[in-house]
């Protein structure tokens, strides 16, 4: 089930398994003393930070190997314990003592039983070594922190501090911070995975760590499905939207950064043709790309433009809720999918009786879905959605596709009155500096897309897009070669990225120059022949 975790809290975590909350961890030779552990106080700081333990007895520590602070030292006066009460081969009996482990320990636990003091190999009276771990970049408070670069080792769910994690991968320009087991942190950083600096997670420590920021219900629900999406927040940098997921009898996630601030559509780079859809009556808008493409970012801008210009009341259904809308102009009311309603199909069959203007589908999933859209803009209102498919043709007979036979054409005529434009979208690499550039196909329902549609001759579409600049129209293509001739992107980055290769080195001018280097290497083989 879906839900924002504005404030997570360790109830999530598997039963009988220590909280964040509920543990420390101490060190055998940097344990602290009685007066720190009766305070309650960590026995090593976070992030590396060493505690103020209590004096120490030189050359004594715990024989057994328990975690727990020194013995105090003898006062004087005191009856000593005869020779023949303490063990004749001390080392044999820390030995024969069941080793206990080194790290977690839960606070409420006993007091260990009382442990005789031995000589202390002078190795040991070494100052405590640093845990395994996060240590602090700078020595001031609040400075950046990162974990030391050991890759071969496997850190601890105290090491793995998701919130820092997810600030660093905001503070780098990422956009998508990586958790698996048996591999450090990656982020996406230009599009491409970078591995942070640290060391490699265990995947118990991840459990652990992924538990501790799940409510109870989200844990069931994981566990029932082996899948869950959720929105998670960390107040003063960012909102992320969360899958978590089972991978080879351990978990992962995924952690994708939303931004606090809505930008306009003027600083993402779309062109101007698409805010026209933020006027429109009535209709379908649908907004198009793979994963990863800004769909949801190109939507929440429509949206916040609609909501700075209309008096309406605007309803979105959403899986999870990715950006928050304030109030402005209009009202907005937002449907987290598992939270506040049980399915796409399910809000949307009740969304009508909710007085809407403006209804934006986070996704059009199923035939239940795309048909109740279809009736909800037929009917007057202005629906946004979103599809992952590649273009404008292709958003078209996906949508058609999704009916039975007997119904599509049904489908086709309704599609065609309602189907208001279509923005298609992919990132690209930014040339000669870090970022990444949008590029666009933009379709526009003309009365000749939409005599294609009813005829099913969505193939013929591309064409009519090619032709009607004019209009507002381009395809990807086109917009790759713009965007390659002024210098935004490379010509190899376009060439990736294009769906017509003959077309976009036309566009470019390439075509022309292989024309005529094809044309000199034949002139040049006609010499060598004559001769």
């Amino acid at each position: 089930m879906a839900e924002l975790n504005e404030n997570p809290t360790p109830y999530g975590a598997p039963e009988g398994m220590p909280t964040r909350g509920a543990l420390r961890r101490e060190s055998v030779l940097g344990a602290p003393g009685p007066a720190s552990m009766a305070s309650g106080s960590m026995g090593v700081g976070s992030y590396g930070q060493q505690a103020a333990a209590a004096p120490v007895s030189p050359g004594h520590f715990q024989a057994q190997g328990a975690p727990g602070a020194y013995p105090p030292p003898p006062q004087a006066g005191a009856a000593q314990p005869l020779a023949s009460q303490a063990p004749a081969q001390p080392w044999a009996a820390a030995q024969a003592a069941p080793a206990q482990p080194l790290g977690w320990q839960v606070r409420n636990d006993p007091a260990p039983p009382p442990v005789t003091r031995v000589q202390t190999p002078a190795a040991a009276q070494q100052a405590p070594a640093r845990p395994l771990g996060a240590s602090v970049a700078g020595a001031g408070a609040g400075a950046p922190v990162r974990a030391e670069s050991r890759r071969g080792a496997a850190t601890t769910a105290e090491d793995l501090d998701i919130d820092h994690l997810l600030q660093e991968m905001v503070s780098s320009g990422a956009s998508d911070l990586h958790l698996t087991a048996k591999a450090p942190p990656m982020v996406r950083r230009n599009g491409s995975l970078v591995p942070l600096e640290y060391p490699v997670i265990d995947g118990e420590s991840l459990r652990r760590t992924l538990y501790s920021v799940l409510k109870q219900r989200q844990r069931e629900q994981f566990e029932a499905n082996l899948e869950l999406d959720f929105s998670y927040s960390v107040p003063g940098v960012a909102r992320f939207r969360v899958n978590m997921y089972q991978q080879r009898e351990t978990v992962g996630a995924a952690f994708r950064v939303i931004p606090f601030e809505i930008k306009a559509l003027e600083e993402l780079g779309v062109p101007g043709v698409v805010a026209n859809f933020a006027g429109l009556p009535r209709g379908l808008v649908l907004v198009t790309g793979p994963t990863g493409s800004g769909k949801s970012t190109t939507l929440a801008s429509i949206i916040d433009l609609a909501n700075r210009t209309r008096s309406d009341h605007i309803m979105t259904v959403e899986d999870p809720i990715e950006f928050l809308h304030d109030h402005k102009k209009s009202i907005i009311n937002q449907r987290e999918v598992g939270a506040d309603t049980h399915s796409f199909a399910n809000a949307l069959k009740h969304v009508l009786r909710q007085d809407p203007d403006i209804i934006l589908v986070g996704e059009m999933r199923d035939l239940e879905t795309i048909s109740v859209a279809l009736t909800a803009a037929e009917t007057g209102h202005l629906v946004f959605a979103t599809l992952h498919t590649q273009d404008a043709a292709q958003t078209i007979d996906r949508i058609i596709d999704v009916f039975p036979p007997e119904q599509q054409g049904q489908v086709r005529v309704q599609l065609a009155a309602t189907l208001q434009g279509v923005v298609c979208q992919t990132l690209c690499k930014r040339a000669g500096r870090p970022g990444r550039v949008v590029a666009t196909e933009v379709m526009l329902a003309t009365p000749a897309i939409r005599n294609l549609i009813r005829e099913g001759k969505t193939h013929q579409i591309y064409t009519s897009m090619q032709s009607g600049i004019d209009q507002g129209m381009h395809t990807l293509d086109q917009n790759l070669a713009d965007l390659a001739r002024v210098g935004q992107i490379t010509y190899e980055t376009g060439l990736e990225k294009c769906h017509h290769v003959e077309e976009f080195n036309k566009l470019t001018g390439r075509q022309a120059r292989m024309n005529q280097g094809g044309a000199a290497l034949q002139a040049a083989a006609n010499n060598i022949g004559g001769m």
